[in-house]
């Protein structure tokens, strides 16, 4: 990487983001189901689409020209080798001596196909030995929205309200794909010649992948934790976990950059007890905090004892 340690975005400008916007999942937000762009002409849908789609333009042009929201992000790379078979040791410097910070991970339990093996994130870092690297990122782009949907919530402006809401949500993904394609091209550079178009982006074509956790291939939400201490994401970015670790404001992005060229996205699956045992004890949590966390993770029934 071009630097160790973190480097923090204060107020990246919104224009930038607008061309980055994955539209398919804003029309989703609306509960109207179909690609974008081909959902504009759709027989049944197309006209509310469309109407939509030039509601969402308006409103995108006053956020960015009278400054609704402010995005802020940080990126952070560090020295890391894979420990064990499913974690990952973060140093805090090349000597690789002082580790500042484990991130434990989840194997796929499930009987997989001949020559497909069982998948876990820390199979994409190096093990000790050969100099390998993990980045972490956190982004918003809702710095600001409360006080503006709270004056269209007084003026009973529903729809605007939810109209920002939806808008803050779709730039702090654009935010994250950007910085993303950042990363592969100037701060990690292991892609500096990459010329990818936004629907490439949106299909993921490139080298890498930002899994977030408490998505599928690294379920636990605890491990957010570990994340904002690297990061200093409460100061860095504005961005605040609650108890139940859900992102203030909820117009966020935030997860693990991985390098590996073979590196790919894949839910863990359902686990059984002896993963959760192990996983528990690598994290130094109770069986029962363990299973109350990964609850929809587990293979079995907690309340059955085996």
């Amino acid at each position: 990487p071009a630097f160790l340690g973190i480097k923090s975005f204060d107020d990246y400008p919104l224009q930038e983001l607008v061309e980055h916007i994955d539209w398919t999942p804003f029309f989703v937000a609306w509960e109207l189901h179909g690609r974008f762009p081909r959902i504009l002409d759709d027989d049944k849908i197309g006209t509310e689409a469309r109407k939509l789609y030039d509601d969402a333009q308006t409103m995108l042009a006053q956020i960015v020209k009278q400054n609704w929201l402010r995005a802020r992000a940080v990126i952070g790379f560090f020295p890391a080798n894979r420990t064990g078979d499913d974690d990952i040791e973060v140093y805090c410097d090349e000597t690789r001596g002082d580790t500042v910070a484990v991130l434990h991970h989840l194997r796929q339990q499930a009987q997989r196909p001949p020559g497909k093996p069982n998948q876990c994130l820390a199979d994409f870092v190096a093990p000790p030995g050969m100099a390998d690297y993990i980045g972490a990122f956190a982004v918003t782009a809702g710095i600001g929205i409360d006080e503006k949907v709270a004056e269209f919530e007084r003026d009973h402006d529903d729809y605007n309200a939810i109209m920002l809401k939806a808008l803050a949500d779709r730039l702090a993904e654009a935010l994250a794909e950007r910085m993303h394609e950042r990363v592969r091209k100037e701060f990690w550079a292991y892609m500096p010649d990459e010329n990818f178009t936004n629907e490439d982006l949106i299909n993921e074509r490139y080298q890498g992948i930002r899994p977030a956790p408490g998505y599928p291939a690294c379920p636990d939400h605890t491990e957010k934790t570990t994340l904002w201490r690297l990061l200093d994401a409460n100061n860095t970015a504005g961005i605040t976990l609650t108890e139940s670790l859900a992102m203030v404001p909820t117009a966020a992005v935030s997860g693990w950059y991985f390098a590996h060229p073979e590196a790919r996205y894949f839910g863990i699956g359902k686990i059984n007890r002896d993963q959760l045992e192990n996983y528990a004890q690598r994290k130094g949590f109770s069986v029962a905090d363990a299973e109350r966390w990964l609850g929809p993770s587990l293979g079995y029934d907690p309340d059955k004892k085996s």
